[in-house]
This record gives C-alpha cells, structure tokens and sequence, in this order.
C-alpha cells in the first residue's frame, strides 16, 4: 500500500514522517471493535457465570458493574496519559493490558477474581476508543473526517449491537469464557498493527498531573455510575446507599467544576468548553447514548421473555439494527466532505422517532418483519447521527484539546447509555406494576370474554392454579404495556434535542 504525507499526530511536526493510513485505520478499528464488544457481549452470559460461580444474581451483576465503574473513571486520564507517555506507548500498554485481564477472567475461578480482573480489564480499555478517534482525526485531512468517523463509528456503534449475539452464539455453543477469550486475536492483530505502522506522538512533559482535580472527577463519576447501576436493585432512593451515592456524585461534580475554573493547571482545561460545536456536540451524543443502549436493554427481553424467540433468533432479528447503522455510516461518510452535516443530525434523530413510534405498536403476536423494519429504521437513524455529530463536534475544535476532547466525548456518551438503561429498567418496572393494578381491576367474571373462558373451561377460577393462570395472563398484558410505554418514552427522548442542532455552527465543507 502507497504511503502518504498525513496529518502528523496531536503534537509532532506535520509531515515528518510518512504514514500508512490503511493499515493504521484497520489497527485503531480492532482495538476499538474489542472495547466495544466487552461492553455488552459478557450480558447473556451472566446466568451462566452464575451458576459456575455459585453467586446470587446481585453478586453476579458487579461483573457488569465493575467493567463499567473503571472504564468511566479512567477514561478522562486518556489526554495527560497520552501527553506524558505518548499515544502509541499509551496505546500499546491499553491493548496489552486487556487483552491479558480479558484471558485472566476466561481463567477465572471465582467471583472474587473475575471482577478484580474485570476492573483491570475497564480500566485499561477506557483509553482504546478515544485514542482511536484521535488518531483518525489526526491521520486524515479534515476533507476527509467525515469518512474516517465514519469507519470509526462502525466500530463504536456495532460493538454494543453485536455483543450480545456474538455472546449467545459463544455461549451456547461453546462456554462463558470464550466472551472473554475471544479478545486474544483482536489483541494480537492490533498490537502487531501497532509496532509496525503507528509513528509516536510528541511528548509533553511539561502537562501536570492534577491528582486532586481527577480524585475529584473519579468520585463524581464513580459515585453516579454506582448509582445507576445499582439503583433498580435496591429500589433506588428508599435505599441509603443510592441516597450516599447520589449526594457524593453530586457534591464531587460541583467540587470538580470550581475547582478547574480556579486552577493554574486544572485537570480538564475548561477552554476546551467554549467551543461551542464541542459543548453542544457533548448534549446531543450524550441522547444518542441514551438512545443506543437503552434500546438493546429492553428489545432482547422483549423478544426473548415476551415473544419466546430463542436467543439465537433474538440475535438475528436485531442484526437489522447494526446492517441499517453501517448502510448510513458508509452513505453520510462519502457525503460528509460535500454537504451541510447538521440537517443529518435533524434526520438521525427524526428517523430515531420514527423507530420508536413503530414499536410502540408491537403485540406479542406479531411476526418477524415488523421488528426487522423498526430496527433497520433506527440503525439508519443512528447511523445519520453518529457520523455528523463525531464531526461536528472536533471540526472547530483546537487540535490541543483533541485527546481530552475524544476521552470526553466517549465519556459522555457512556454516561448517556447508563442513564438511559437506568431509565427504561426502571420505568418498566414501575409501569408494569402500575398497569397490572389497573387491569386487575377490570378483572371481573362478569365480563364476557372471561365469561366465555369460563364457560368453555380454559380458565377455572374456584381453582388456585386457575386464578394463577389468570394472574399469569393479566402480569404479561402489563409487562407488554409497559415495554410500549417505554417506546414512547424513547420516540419523545428522540425528538427532544432537535433544537439544539440550531446551536450547532456550520463546518465549511472542504474536498
């Protein structure tokens, strides 16, 4: 493959070396798909662990809980990491490092090693998709960010949809431990991508460290991400712990933010705010996040509880979702250097909507294609969000702040999707109990549908196995209720930001 003279990484003298933008594109990609699958992809196979590490469901869940704790607070060390050891040390260490924690916790034989391994495994992968944003950013041209988001988003985007197939296929037909295990040849691969074609970005020692700033930050953000995921558990603020949580969160955020608009050298430069594309591009990702996984927390159970597919068919309905986001991806990549990206962001978010709007008007006798057209709708919605917005917002941004900047974003991004799980879990809970108590009360034997299913036999209600079938029946007409309601909830989260596309300034289109 030819070399060219590219963008130098944040740092170096442009041109100083020639790079390979192929190879250095594929590199960042495996190191990216590898993060983004082990957020999701270990889901479907917590029974499994649980019944191999003999846990109750609450232990079993800090699997979960503490991959994404550690990712979270790590995740904003990514800039002065990078600035004090360089991207491509810094990179090298992160993809060497998962990689190991993710064998240790195929290897593991406890609960107590899994999740000690599985906070290394966080921590160290927090830095791997910013970093891959920053290289592609720094590798192509602005004419070309659009398509390098694109290729980029790919990886982001696809990782949580595909997870959770990917680890039902693994373990059904082999163990849990292949979810993990499954990271050695995208390590390998990347890393020997890495040595061979990643030049090293320049050093700047002179950054200090703000210990106080980041112990900070890390409280606030552990202390929320705590929150949400405990919250449905221990049925959020009647428990003290959420209540400890939720005011430690809120007084370490408060902490945090006097504190960097004070400091000489603070930990995240508040400059990096002002721009104005960058502060509203954060807003605007941060309900894509929402949006992203709080639709695949609830169609899969949906699906699988509601429907009775099996989990292999529930993987390939929701493949429409991922086949819809890489289509649009790959169309606004090609159009992003030619065209005004802020009417796509408009369309993302209509076409977000109108997914939701089509779901909430799913029975539990529908057949396949109807959920295949709503997720093929939403992944082109998704798939016209991403791209613009991951442009839009670094398009006026100073190239300084762009390692701080990418950490940031995916931060936020990942903070959105644990509100937005939070919420819709939450919410479907709550509406299911509200909903069965109202339908309960239309019970009545003197309606004439149970009347008739009295007559003819099906429902017995002087017997107790009778009177529970009719529960059974009145618990999933709720539950279905309640999933619908939590559609809406969505299709409304989906159309509520679109007047923050206003804010956004035009990126003059270059070729």
């Amino acid at each position: 493959m030819a070399t060219v003279k590219a963008l130098a990484p944040a740092g170096a003298n442009a041109g100083a070396a020639p790079i390979r933008r192929g190879p250095i594109t594929v590199t960042v990609m495996l190191a990216t798909v590898m993060q983004a699958l082990d957020m999701t992809i270990a889901n479907v196979a917590l029974p499994h662990m649980q019944g191999s590490m003999s846990a109750t469901l609450e232990q079993i869940s800090w699997v979960l809980t503490s991959y994404v704790v550690a990712a979270a607070i790590c995740m904003p060390l990514t800039g002065v990491l990078a600035a004090r050891l360089g991207r491509r040390r810094l990179f090298m260490i992160s993809i060497v490092a998962f990689t190991v924690t993710s064998m240790l916790c195929g290897l593991a034989q406890n609960l107590e090693q899994i999740v000690v391994f599985r906070i290394l495994q966080g921590a160290f992968g927090a830095f791997l998709v910013p970093l891959s944003q920053s290289v592609l950013l720094d590798v192509y041209p602005p004419a070309r960010h659009g398509w390098a988001m694109a290729v980029w988003g790919v990886g982001v985007m696809l990782g949580p949809i595909g997870g959770p197939s990917l680890g039902g296929i693994l373990t059904e037909w082999y163990d849990w431990r292949w979810v993990f295990f499954i990271n050695l040849p995208f390590g390998m691969l990347a890393l020997l991508g890495m040595v061979l074609f990643l030049p090293e970005s320049e050093l700047d020692r002179s950054r200090r460290f703000d210990l106080f700033g980041f112990a900070l930050l890390a409280l606030a953000i552990g202390s929320l991400q705590m929150m949400l995921d405990r919250g449905q558990s221990l049925d959020w603020f009647s428990s003290g712990e959420i209540i400890a949580e939720a005011i430690l969160s809120a007084a370490c955020f408060y902490l945090f933010i006097a504190h960097i608009t004070t400091s000489a050298h603070p930990f995240i430069d508040p400059a990096l705010f002002r721009d104005r594309n960058f502060a509203v591009g954060l807003m605007l990702i941060f309900v894509v996040g929402v949006i992203l996984l709080a639709t695949m927390a609830l169609l899969p159970p949906f699906l699988q509880n509601l429907m009775g597919y099996p989990v292999i068919d529930t993987g390939g309905l929701l493949a429409a979702r991922g086949v819809g986001t890489m289509i649009a991806m790959i169309t606004v990549g090609r159009l992003a250097s030619r065209i005004d990206l802020r009417p796509l962001v408009v369309v993302g978010f209509l076409l977000s909507a109108i997914a939701m709007w089509d779901a909430t008007h799913f029975t539990d006798e529908i057949g396949g294609w109807p959920i295949v057209r709503s997720g093929l709708v939403q992944g082109l919605g998704l798939g016209f969000l991403f791209v613009p917005l991951s442009t839009i917002t670094f398009a006026t941004l100073t190239q300084r702040f762009r390692n701080d900047g990418t950490s940031i974003f995916s931060l936020v991004r990942s903070i959105g999707s644990s509100i937005g799980v939070s919420i819709v879990i939450g919410y479907l809970a709550r509406a299911t109990q509200v909903n069965h108590a109202a339908l309960a009360e239309s019970v009545s034997p003197f309606r004439p549908a149970l009347q008739a299913a009295i007559e003819t036999g099906t429902i017995v209600i002087d017997d107790p196995a009778g009177l529970a079938q009719l529960n059974g029946m009145v618990n999933h007409q709720a539950v279905l209720m309640a999933y619908l309601q939590d559609f809406r909830l969505l299709m409304m989260a989906s159309l509520l930001p679109i007047p923050l596309v206003l804010l956004l300034r035009k990126a003059a289109p270059r070729r």
